[in-house]
């Protein structure tokens, strides 16, 4: 064994990169133009090399070889090599896989076909019933509506849930946020709103599921089912096991239909998400596996953009209105965190669901003096509902300012007024909840509609104090105010 010579050191063996190991192995073969190599599979990123031009930002790729994992670009790494996010998990994909450039953006199915299954972001069924069959597809990503293009307010939209109509009506063709954190009751006031606004109005209901458990979609399907409004609606489902890819564009892709039954078919479409919290998280952590630099808190430095780039999608035009209500979850309660406060840009009403009205059993849990509306004024909803909408609030806000000095004191030693203020405050409160028709089988309670002009007489009725005699259990988990009344 011959001895080192500190003179004349060994010539150091050169270490290959993977990338330039796979050149000898695909030097004697023509790799066509649009076909790549996959160099690198790091969980839901994949890396790919091409010899020709490379694909076109946001565009799909598709392996020809292996597990079909559908793949969509989202950067340039050097002139020859892309980086893609893989739209469903990547396992069995391999260095030297070959994957082919569709030339086009990630696309979904649309039409009246779609109507009554429930889909992927790529249109592809999950409810078992077989193909889809639709005719037409569209690109996830578009612009918005042109400004001329668009068209105002279309009015009051009624739901039949009196503290919805009276404290924060929705508007046609706006965005409405229902606020909350954890087990307050978001994910069941959406589906007693695709419910009621199905059967009291018609068009069409959209259902997007963001991240949400399979039990909840399942859930849905069965009770939309059982309620007859299935024909009449469609499922676009994101769950919480798929990759952060896929629930990072579900959302796009149920707005991508939403355009088309609006634009091609004339609906009025409600569009309902669930959570719009998940599609944050989801372009975090999407965000976080591509390597960029984060931002506030953790979230990514697109947040603001990325938002928008779904909200401004959802308008009316002179075709058809979509009227998007969105269940927002807050981290912890934070009303402050960077999500809740940009996704309160772009609403129209909000309602927020209290975590206090819950654990007193007070359903919908949603806390009159938090939630609003921009519809709520003379000119959008009439000045009677004006008026009682803001006497409703006067008197709950007063009897939230003298709870402190209740709990001091005692009721008795308020005054006359303090104490009739009290009693017929709890009787808002508690006539502010109503049985869900989603929730029947769980209550034993019959779910109840209440029409808009019901709504106002109830409360109009137990402002002047002609509830004041009947006790308070009587007024609550019921519709209109004559069930109370003996």
């Amino acid at each position: 064994m011959p001895s080192a010579d500190p003179a004349h050191p060994p010539t150091p063996t050169r270490v290959r990169s993977a990338e330039q190991n796979l050149e000898p192995a695909h030097a004697d073969c023509a790799i066509p133009a649009d076909t790549g190599i996959v160099v690198g599979v790091h969980g839901s990123v994949v890396d790919l090399r091409f010899p020709g031009s490379l694909p076109s930002l946001f565009g799909r790729l598709d392996p020809l070889e292996g597990p079909a994992v559908p793949l969509e670009v989202h950067g340039h790494l050097d002139p020859r090599t892309v980086r893609a996010v893989a739209l469903a998990p990547t396992r069995g994909m391999w260095r030297g896989q070959r994957v082919r450039d569709s030339g086009r953006p990630l696309e979904m199915p649309v039409g009246p076909e779609l109507l009554g299954r429930a889909v992927d972001l790529l249109g592809r069924p999950v409810d078992g019933l077989g193909p889809v069959g639709a005719r037409q597809s569209r690109p996830l990503r578009c612009a918005a509506p042109p400004l001329t293009r668009r068209t105002a307010s279309r009015g009051f939209l009624e739901t039949g849930i009196k503290a919805i109509d009276l404290l924060a009506p929705l508007e046609r063709g706006g965005k409405a946020g229902l606020f909350g954190g954890a087990g307050v009751g978001k994910t069941v006031l959406v589906m007693e709103l695709i419910h009621n606004v199905a059967t009291m109005h018609g068009g069409v209901s959209l259902f997007c599921g963001i991240g949400e458990r399979c039990r909840e979609a399942e859930e849905l399907l069965r009770s939309l089912r059982d309620s007859g409004i299935l024909a009449r609606t469609a499922l676009v489902l994101g769950q919480m096991n798929e990759p952060p890819g896929a629930r990072f564009r579900i959302g796009l892709s149920a707005l991508t239909l939403a355009e088309a039954f609006r634009d091609a078919g004339h609906e009025d479409v409600l569009l309902l998400i669930d959570n719009i919290f998940r599609f944050v998280q989801a372009g975090t952590e999407v965000a976080g596996v591509m390597g960029r630099i984060p931002s506030q808190m953790g979230y990514q430095s697109t947040l603001a953009s990325d938002l928008a780039e779904l909200q401004e999608r959802i308008a009316s035009t002179s075709w058809g209105s979509i009227t998007s209500v969105q269940a927002v979850y807050v981290p912890a309660d934070d009303f402050t965190d960077p999500a809740a406060i940009h996704i309160f840009g772009h609403l129209s009403s909000s309602l927020v669901l209290s975590r206090k009205k819950a654990a007193q059993g007070l359903y919908p849990a949603v806390d009159p003096l938090q939630s609003g509306s921009s519809r709520l004024c003379a000119e959008g909803v009439g000045l009677r509902h004006e008026r009682v909408a803001r006497e409703v609030r006067r008197t709950l806000a007063a009897y939230e300012d003298l709870k402190d000095l209740i709990a001091m004191l005692g009721l008795e030693e308020l005054s006359r007024e303090d104490r009739t203020t009290v009693h017929r405050a709890r009787r808002l409160e508690r006539f502010l909840t109503q049985p869900f028709f989603g929730t029947e089988a769980f209550t034993g309670r019959a779910g109840r509609k209440v029409p808009r002009e019901q709504t106002l007489d109830g409360f109009e009725a137990i402002l002047r104090g002609e509830a004041d005699e009947l006790p308070e259990g009587a007024l609550s988990m019921i519709g209109p105010l004559e069930e109370a009344r003996p």
